[in-house]
């Protein structure tokens, strides 16, 4: 069977998937390894552990005579360097990018440059501390300045995987082009800061995202990508599948609306409500608005379920009550939403005001939904289109997909679902290199929300 092997390396979770021709996973494997410490005492990941896991995963593949690999790919989370020597091994830990950022080197890079307004703007980057990773390098610099000498490159996470199997130094624009700070999205090429800190020089040379590479090992035949952020490899499948413009929503932890049809220039306004820009596969920016419902979402229910004495489990298959919603639009006092609101309202809501647990959790849902089509109305304001897609977890929320539907009663609204959209993502960007098959037509299976509260689920996509 021939197959593409993809990792998909996400903070707790690494997998590695094989695809066959049609798209369909025929082998995976996770594992999850024990953060270690950088020289702060912070946590990070133990990249020993992620490189000799790669290595594993493959030998068990190769050694297995059901699959003949004809590509690997790679995608990962975003904002993270591995700072290598001239043959590639790693110089310093992987910093975790949530660890604190000194305040006076932040100072001091924004006082040189133009001051944070601008240089979010040119570079499409809400200022974000580490997450910022071209902050992570210029913080290197200077606190570590023998190391940062030693330095060939600087490679973010995915293209440090690929770089163990294809022996060659890359970067790519989904990662550089992800809340770095690094690209000017205007000028398309790297900001005027990264050339004048001498920071270019340690970035390796930028390839296209569908570009492969033969592997090192003698003897092998299968090629090797270049690596993906994940959010963007995610939006792949989306993009191939569909021509007509789109709004993805993509929701977990954060809930990010993707409009890869927008390339309006972000507003200060739009940076400050936490709106940023990342790169598709092919270089063009998508413009995005995040919003942290996911989280917000757990923290609510375990406040409703303990207030009724419920279990948190109930409310993951709750039906949708279109009667109770329209009496909640009636009767519950409207809380405003500031314009540039990241949160929804529900937490400054009295538990008590609700007669039980249902109408709390439908007010919960609501109120999640207003902020939903607040932070989607920023990219959708400049390029309006027809449809929205929600994949992830709210996805398969019934109660939040009505409610959505019935907030854009103009527009197709679609529960959209596949099998691991991010490693998929990965597969498809090197479709032709590995794949003489033509592209399937059932990648993603959707289900149709009326306003009308009805539901259907279309055979194709």
């Amino acid at each position: 069977m021939k197959v593409i092997a993809v990792f998909d390396v996400g903070k707790t979770n690494k997998k590695l998937f094989l695809f066959n021709e049609q798209y369909k996973i025929v082998f995976e494997r996770s594992a999850r390894f024990l953060e270690t410490t950088d020289e702060d005492g912070d946590p990070c990941e133990n990249l020993e552990s992620l490189r000799l896991s790669v290595f594993d995963s493959l030998h068990e593949v190769f050694r297995n005579p059901q699959y003949e690999v004809k590509a690997i790919n790679f995608s990962s989370y975003g904002a993270s360097f591995v700072y290598v020597d001239e043959i590639g091994k790693p110089l310093a830990p992987l910093y975790n990018y949530l660890k604190p950022y000194p305040p006076r080197l932040k100072e001091k890079f924004y006082n040189t440059y133009g001051g944070e307004e601008r240089i979010a703007f040119e570079t499409a980057s809400p200022i974000l501390g580490n997450l910022n990773s071209g902050m992570q390098l210029y913080r290197l610099k200077y606190e570590q300045p023998a190391i940062f000498e030693k330095i060939a490159y600087a490679l973010h996470l995915p293209q440090y995987l690929s770089f163990l199997i294809s022996g060659q130094f890359y970067s790519d624009i989904t990662s550089i082009g992800c809340h770095t700070g690094l690209w000017d999205f205007a000028k398309n090429k790297y900001h005027a800061w990264v050339y004048a800190e001498g920071l270019a020089n340690k970035l390796a040379p930028i390839v296209p995202s569908d570009q492969v590479f033969p592997a090192t090992f003698p003897g092998s035949t299968y090629t090797v990508g270049a690596g993906l952020h994940d959010s963007s490899a995610a939006l792949i499948p989306y993009l191939v599948s569909f021509h007509e413009p789109f709004i993805l929503i993509s929701t977990g932890t954060w809930s990010i609306s993707l409009h890869p049809f927008n390339n309006k220039p972000l507003t200060a306004e739009e940076l400050a409500a936490d709106c940023l820009c990342y790169m598709h596969y092919q270089g063009k920016p998508v413009k995005a608005s995040r919003i942290f419902a996911g989280h917000e979402y757990e923290e609510q229910v375990k406040r409703i379920a303990q207030h009724f004495n419920q279990s948190v489990g109930k409310y993951r298959t709750l039906a949708y009550q279109p009667a109770l919603h329209q009496k909640l639009r009636e009767s519950v006092a409207h809380i405003p939403l500031e314009k540039g609101a990241t949160e929804s309202v529900f937490s400054k809501r009295e538990l008590s005001d609700f007669a039980d647990d249902t109408t709390a959790y439908h007010q919960l849902m609501a109120d999640l939904v207003a902020l939903q089509v607040l932070a989607t109305n920023r990219v959708l304001k400049d390029k309006p289109v027809n449809r929205i897609f929600v994949d992830g977890g709210f996805s398969k929320n019934a109660v939040f997909m009505n409610m959505l539907a019935a907030a854009y009663p103009s527009m197709e609204i679609y529960a959209a679902s596949m099998a691991q959209a991010t490693a998929m993502g990965a597969a498809l960007a090197i479709h032709s290199y590995w794949n003489s098959k033509p592209l399937p037509n059932d990648l993603i299976e959707l289900k149709y929300y009326a306003n009308s509260g009805q539901v259907i689920k279309l055979e194709r996509s």
